[in-house]
C-alpha cells in the first residue's frame, strides 16, 4: 500500500515549494500530489467536509455520472451528497454503493419504457383523456437496484428534494426508503401521476430547487461542489400543450439554479445545453460532457480543499 507523508513535514514542504526559487516545475507538481495524497487521506474534521450537489436536467443530468467518474479517479472526497430530479437518481444510486461502472451501464442502456409506462397507447390517453403517464417502475428499479435500501443504511448521507404539488412546499427527504423518494424527486408534473407519499402529492423537486445547495449545507458540507446541467431553452419547441408544459419547467428551474449557483464554493458545469430532458439515448455524450468539465475544474477543486484542511491543521 502506497504511504503518504506524515503530517509534521507538511509546513515544511510548503516554506520549501515558496522560498525556494530553484524548484522546477515538475518537482512542484510532485510536492503538489503529496501534499494531496495526505490530505485525501484525512477524515472531518481534519479536513472539511465535502458536499456534491447535483441537478436537475432530465438526460442532460447524466453528466453527473462523468462527474462522479473524475472526482472519484482524483480520490476527491464525497462526504454528503444532495440532489433533485435526475441529480437525486444519480446521487441516490451512488450513495447507495452503485459503482459508476454500473451507473455508466444503466445510462447507456436504459430506456424510457424501463422506467415509466410509457407507449403508444398511454401517450394517446394522455394527450386525448389527460391520463398521465406512471412512474411506478423507476421505484421498483431503483429498489432493486439499492436491494431496498434505507436512507440509514446508504455509504454516503444522502438527501434529495420534491415538491409537494398541493401547497408548493419544498420536501427533503432524509429517512425512509430511497426508492420512492427518489421517484418523486424525478416525477414531472403534467406528464407523470403525482407520487402519493404520506397524504401529500409530490413531483420534481426541480418546481422549488433545481440545485438544493442549501441542503447541503443542512447535512453539515463545509466545502459545496455542485454540478449544473442548463438548458437553451431558446432552442427548444412550444408546438404542442407538453412542449409547452416542458418549456416553463425549464424557464422556472433556470431561475432557481441561478439563485443557488452563487452558494456553491466550486461549480462544475458540464456543456449539455442542446440535449433535452427526454433525450436519454444520448447518455454517452452527456458523460463526456461531465469528465471533461470535471477535469476542467480538478485543480481548483483540490486548491480549495487543500486550503481549508491546512487553515485547520496550522492555524495562525
Amino acid at each position: 500500500m502506497k504511504k503518504s507523508l506524515s503530517l509534521g513535514i507538511v509546513p515544511f514542504l510548503i516554506l520549501f515549494l515558496i522560498f525556494s526559487p530553484g524548484v522546477q516545475a515538475d518537482e512542484e507538481e510532485i510536492f503538489r500530489e503529496y501534499l494531496w495524497t495526505e490530505v485525501s487521506h484525512l477524515k472531518p474534521p481534519k479536513r472539511p467536509r465535502i458536499g456534491l450537489v447535483l441537478g436537475g436536467g432530465g438526460a442532460r443530468g447524466l453528466a453527473h455520472i462523468g462527474v462522479l467518474r473524475i472526482l472519484e479517479n482524483e480520490n476527491i472526497p464525497i462526504d454528503i451528497i444532495s440532489g433533485v430530479s435526475v441529480g437525486a437518481l444519480v446521487g441516490g444510486l451512488y450513495a447507495a454503493g452503485v459503482e459508476v461502472e454500473k451507473l455508466e451501464n444503466i445510462a447507456q442502456n436504459i430506456g424510457w419504457e424501463k422506467i415509466t409506462n410509457i407507449s403508444t397507447e398511454a401517450l394517446v390517453r394522455l394527450l386525448v383523456a389527460e391520463k398521465l403517464l406512471s412512474t411506478e417502475k423507476l421505484e421498483k428499479y431503483i429498489s432493486q437496484e439499492v436491494e431496498n435500501k434505507r436512507f440509514d443504511e446508504l455509504k454516503i448521507p444522502f438527501a434529495c428534494v420534491a415538491t409537494d404539488l398541493k401547497t408548493g412546499e419544498k420536501i427533503i427527504f432524509r429517512e425512509g426508503l430511497l426508492a420512492p423518494a427518489v421517484r418523486a424527486s424525478a416525477t414531472i408534473p403534467g406528464v407523470f401521476e403525482p407520487v402519493e407519499y404520506r397524504q401529500r402529492y409530490l413531483v420534481d423537486g426541480g418546481l422549488v430547487d433545481n440545485l438544493p445547495v442549501e441542503v447541503a449545507k443542512m447535512l453539515g458540507a463545509d466545502i459545496i461542489i455542485a454540478v449544473a446541467v442548463s438548458a437553451d431553452f431558446t432552442q427548444y419547441s412550444t408546438a404542442n400543450i407538453l412542449l409547452t408544459l416542458n418549456q416553463a419547467i425549464y424557464i422556472q428551474s433556470e431561475v432557481l439554479t441561478q439563485e443557488q449557483l452563487n452558494k456553491a464554493d466550486l461549480l462544475v458545469l458540464p456543456k449539455v445545453k442542446d440535449i433535452t430532458a427526454v433525450e436519454i439515448w444520448r447518455a454517452e455524450e452527456c458523460i463526456s460532457a461531465g469528465i471533461i468539465a470535471a477535469r476542467k475544474a480538478l485543480p481548483e477543486i483540490k486548491k480549495l480543499i487543500m486550503q481549508e484542511t491546512f487553515t485547520r491543521l496550522f492555524p495562525q
